[in-house]
């Protein structure tokens, strides 16, 4: 029970370090970066300003911040998944929080 208690509390402590850790997405070859922390908070968009253009680009636009997002997403759960893999060894304990 001890041991169940001390990977909790070792589990909630790598989550607080993970709100912490921050990850850059980027699209359109890095005209477009979004930097997310790994509880999905977006901190930063940034966008290259030879994108502003005539209102066709403003679709082009939309489109590389939604990708640049979902890049930073991917990067988060990567992240989120090796931090929580090193507390347990790698095994999948139903009912901790991954």
């Amino acid at each position: 029970m001890k041991q169940a208690q001390a990977m909790q509390e070792n589990m909630q402590k790598a989550q607080q370090e993970l709100a912490n850790i921050d990850v850059t997405g980027e699209s359109g070859g890095g005209m477009v970066t979004v930097v997310m922390n790994c509880r999905h908070d977006v901190k930063n968009v940034s966008i290259d300003p030879e994108l502003f253009g005539d209102a066709d680009d403003k679709e082009i636009l939309e489109d590389l911040i939604a990708a640049a997002i979902n890049d930073a997403v991917r990067k988060v759960e990567k992240t989120s998944q090796d931090k929580m893999a090193g507390l347990t060894g790698g095994l999948n304990i139903p009912g901790m929080p991954f």
